[in-house]
């Protein structure tokens, strides 16, 4: 709230940091003017000066670079006026530490140097002499410290920017990366259960004139899938409700289920292989790919009457192939699922290539177990 505030409110803080400044710098020029040996109160043309010269740090901010010159000239000029010492000089330090933060200790230095130059010619000409007081090395060094600090603040303040800016990056694509996974697991959800509903609900359109048995079996076989595919989402949408981990974990244990589907959506199955035991990210990625690769079958594959599903364990990897005999197959345009299953390969550091064969299409996923060699 209160880093918001002043946000919203920057002149605030400047306003009463200006007038901090001007109090400090009457008061302490006052005072000089009373302890000096020989007392020489400020006038009111001094007093009006120092405030001229202390306000101009309300615009600093603005133009750091004219007001730093313009206020180092004031309070230079202040010093060989009549008037009584004091702390005038904290005038030009203010600004020349917003012009190293603002404009960074190149600029800073290039304009401090020009700032002393002028300054020493002003001393020559005055004096008629090129001796350099101690006062002048003086400035060098407080010009240096300042520029010094200034430029240390700028740092981290740039290097505090640069973390949050990195933390905000990587909150972003942490949403974002989990915004594609629950896009995706609807998405293998949804499309793979409205796919085989579509196929029986077509069955039992078609059969239930003339076998009533078939049009009830089709019609379980679309209960059950759907009554899957809402268990599926509903966990899937308490993952958003929550904001916790717990989303569904499919794992190739229910590799017969899929395959039972695919089944009564009118495929002959065959099952080559056994994928193993496998860590749970790969087992889930694995059941996916197999899932979104049966329903593209379904949905896709024209005449298809065959699928071939093969698992190979080669040492740290597994192959997982889905073959079909679908006619005139031609080579897809990527879409929502196959974009879906190259994602979870290529987050475990696998690959998924689809392709058409001589005999109809086929997906090929080669997924990384660690731990094998």
């Amino acid at each position: 709230m209160h880093y918001w505030w002043r946000e919203q409110n920057p002149w605030f803080g400047r306003v009463f940091r200006t007038f901090v400044v001007l109090a400090f710098v009457l008061g302490g020029s006052s005072a000089s003017g009373r302890w000096q040996h020989a007392p020489h109160p400020l006038s009111p043309l001094g007093a009006a000066w120092l405030a001229a010269t202390v306000l101009t740090l309300l615009l600093v901010h603005r133009f750091p670079l004219p007001l730093f010159v313009l206020t180092a000239a004031s309070a230079y000029a202040y010093y060989l006026s009549p008037e009584p010492g004091g702390p005038v000089i904290i005038v030009p330090t203010v600004a020349l530490f917003v012009l190293t933060r603002r404009k960074g200790p190149v600029v800073a230095g290039s304009t401090g140097a020009a700032v002393l130059t002028g300054a020493y010619v002003v001393h020559i000409i005055l004096t008629q002499t090129f001796a350099v007081s101690a006062w002048a090395l003086f400035a060098v060094v407080w010009m240096a410290a300042v520029i010094g600090i200034a430029t240390a603040v700028r740092f981290q303040f740039a290097a505090v920017a640069a973390r949050r800016e990195q933390a905000d990056e990587h909150r972003h694509r942490m949403a974002e990366q989990e915004r594609l996974r629950i896009a995706r697991e609807v998405h293998d959800v949804v499309a793979h259960s409205l796919a085989m509903i579509n196929v029986q609900a077509g069955v039992a359109a078609h059969v239930a004139d003339r076998r009533p048995e078939q049009a009830k079996e089709a019609l379980l076989n679309i209960k059950a899938a759907s009554a899957s595919a809402l268990n599926d989402l509903r966990a899937t949408l308490a993952v958003l409700r929550s904001g916790e981990n717990r989303a569904p974990a499919p794992s190739l244990a229910q590799v017969e289920e899929l395959l039972d589907h695919a089944r009564a959506a009118g495929l002959e199955v065959e099952l080559h292989g056994e994928a193993g035991e496998l860590p749970a990210p790969v087992d889930g990625a694995a059941y996916r790919i197999l899932q979104e690769s049966l329903t593209n079958v379904v949905r896709h594959a024209d005449g298809a009457q065959r699928v071939e599903v093969r698992f190979e364990r080669k040492p740290g990897t597994l192959v997982l192939i889905v073959r079909d005999d679908g006619r005139g197959t031609v080579q897809p345009t990527p879409g929502h699922g196959l974009r879906g299953m190259r994602e979870r390969a290529t987050a475990l550091g696998g690959s998924v290539d689809a392709s058409v064969t001589g005999q109809g299409f086929q997906v090929r996923a080669e997924l990384p177990v660690e731990g094998e060699k």
